[in-house]
């Protein structure tokens, strides 16, 4: 009798939400998977919805981490597809790292498709961006301390004195924390922020705010889980930079500049 195959467990980025943010390649993967596992708590169910007939699809949110791996190990030694949907991008604030772990160890080849952070989704519902010309050019993806820690030199005030744009995530359950790190780390009082709450759902809700408003804000609007906070220091600029790159007299390998 022919030895089964070792099938492919694929780690699929779903976006933060909208059944339309995920990539061409996660929607594939999905409609092509024998087994399909998300996390219902957080994806969306019309994610996987797109499944084909007869494949397994199974919600993982009830599960521990043994439970998914069982599914995930048994599946791809019977040499079945195996996708897993993670919200957002698989490799920021997520569980796979141990569930490929546990691959790795039983020999299972896996590999990972990006999604869209729930960050940038935020940024783009706003309709602001993270980075100004010649004032903002860094990012930190960062969160305050809850039931997982933050080591020291990584809270949110050591990232919010170099001045850069912040996403905060995980952190909506006190947002008297965030906005006493932001102060902490020097962020001014009419800094704008963010507030963006199940971004890409039906009922995604977007607040313009500063650092002054922001507990406020989010205590109006009852934001308590899946809510990212933007600190956007470069749009405190009013008369900021323009980018060089579509400026005429600015000269770069596809076109000349003009003098």
């Amino acid at each position: 009798m022919a030895e089964t195959s070792m099938g492919m467990v694929w780690f699929v980025g779903a976006g933060p939400g909208d059944p339309e943010l995920i990539t061409v390649k996660g929607k594939r993967l999905i409609e092509e998977a024998d087994v399909v596992l998300y996390a219902g708590s957080l994806v969306p169910v019309a994610l996987v919805a797109c499944a084909k007939p007869g494949a397994q699809v199974v919600d993982s949110a009830p599960l521990n981490l043994e439970e998914t791996h069982a599914i995930m190990r048994d599946a791809a030694r019977a040499g079945k597809m195996v996708t897993r949907v993670h919200t957002g991008d698989a490799a920021l604030y997520g569980a796979m790292r141990e569930q490929k772990a546990l691959l790795d160890a039983d020999g299972i080849p896996s590999r990972v498709v990006p999604g869209v952070t729930a960050g940038f989704a935020a940024a783009a519902a706003a309709g602001v961006g993270f980075t100004v010309p010649e004032v903002v050019q860094a990012v930190a993806f960062t969160r305050v301390a809850g039931r997982t820690p933050v080591p020291e030199g990584q809270r949110v005030r050591d990232y919010a004195r170099l001045g850069g744009a912040l996403a905060i995530y995980l952190s909506a359950g006190d947002p008297q924390a965030v906005a006493e790190e932001l102060r902490a780390g020097g962020v001014h009082e009419d800094t704008p922020v963010v507030l963006a709450s199940r971004v890409g759902w039906p009922d995604e809700t977007v607040v313009h705010s500063t650092l002054a408003g922001l507990v406020q804000a989010a205590q109006d609007h009852g934001f308590t889980r899946q809510t990212v906070f933007l600190v956007l220091p470069g749009e405190r600029k009013e008369q900021a930079p323009a980018s060089r790159l579509y400026a005429k007299e600015f000269t770069h390998g596809f076109r000349q500049g003009e003098k």
